[in-house]
């Protein structure tokens, strides 16, 4: 015959920790934000002329408006991720005098109004700016053309990148990166094998976030770049002028954005799981 294993049942230990609840009250004000956040897309929803909402947003000006968006949002994230990494491994790994006064002027754009940030890129980068004359004796002229629309997207998205960044960096610290060193690798190899893997969650919700604020970008952009169709009029910036003339086409066009926002922030979540 067999032998029968008995069964053991493990009963619960004093040492183990306690389950943590949710304290019930909680539940009332988080229900009341996501309703505060999602009844105005539901508005839009209801608003939507659905008979001609495939005519509405495949116009010409439409189209165009959207392609833009995607290009420039795209021109400057990449932008951000170039800029806003060494930043944020700077503010994060070294000390040195003023750093505090550096790091409240790059996250400067987050409280900045965006149509400050568009005059203060006017009156540096165009013809009568700061740099305005030297680029203009370089044949360079940046206002009101579609590098003008990625530089104003750049400047208000690159602080939400760079604060992503720097938080995941402090978070990893930095016990990984000093066994590298010690084994021999040179500060770029320890960067590039270590500190950017370790941090790549953090890098890929910060693009995102960058992404998004470009895609959605608008003071800074009619103001240093202007709205001029199939150069620098972005989504945004057409969903502003239908609404004068066309609120139909508003409406369409903002489901699309918040369509493309989604599915953007929604890519992102999966990858940034998946890592």
């Amino acid at each position: 015959m067999g032998s029968t294993v008995p069964r053991i049942s493990r009963r619960p230990s004093h040492l183990d920790p306690p389950r943590v609840g949710v304290p019930r009250w909680i539940f009332l004000p988080a229900l009341a934000g996501a309703a505060f956040v999602l009844l105005p897309l539901v508005g839009i929803l209801s608003r939507v002329e659905w008979g001609n909402f495939a005519e509405l947003i495949t116009s010409d000006a439409s189209r165009q408006a959207l392609l833009l968006s995607l290009k420039t949002s795209s021109l400057s994230t990449l932008a951000c991720i170039v800029l806003g990494v060494p930043m944020a491994v700077v503010l994060a790994r070294t000390r040195f005098p003023g750093q505090g006064l550096l790091r409240s002027l790059v996250l400067l754009p987050l409280v900045l109004p965006p149509v400050v940030g568009g005059i203060a890129l006017l009156y540096t980068f165009g013809r009568r700016g700061l740099l305005g004359h030297t680029l203009d004796v370089l044949g360079l002229q940046i206002a009101f053309s579609t590098a003008a629309v990625v530089m104003a997207q750049t400047f208000v998205a690159l602080p939400f990148l760079v604060v992503s960044l720097e938080g995941a960096l402090r978070t990893a610290g930095r016990q990984y990166e000093v066994v590298a060193a010690s084994l021999g690798a040179r500060p770029t190899t320890v960067f590039r094998r270590v500190t950017i893997p370790l941090v790549l969650p953090g890098l890929l919700s910060g693009a995102v976030l960058s992404f998004a604020r470009s895609l959605g970008e608008f003071g800074a952009t009619i103001t240093f770049a202007g709205s001029l169709q199939g150069t620098t009029r972005t989504l945004p910036l057409e969903i502003y002028l239908q609404r004068e003339v066309n609120a139909d086409a508003a409406v369409a066009l903002s489901l699309v954005l918040v369509v493309v926002a989604v599915l953007v922030i929604g890519l992102a979540r999966q990858g940034r799981t998946s890592l």
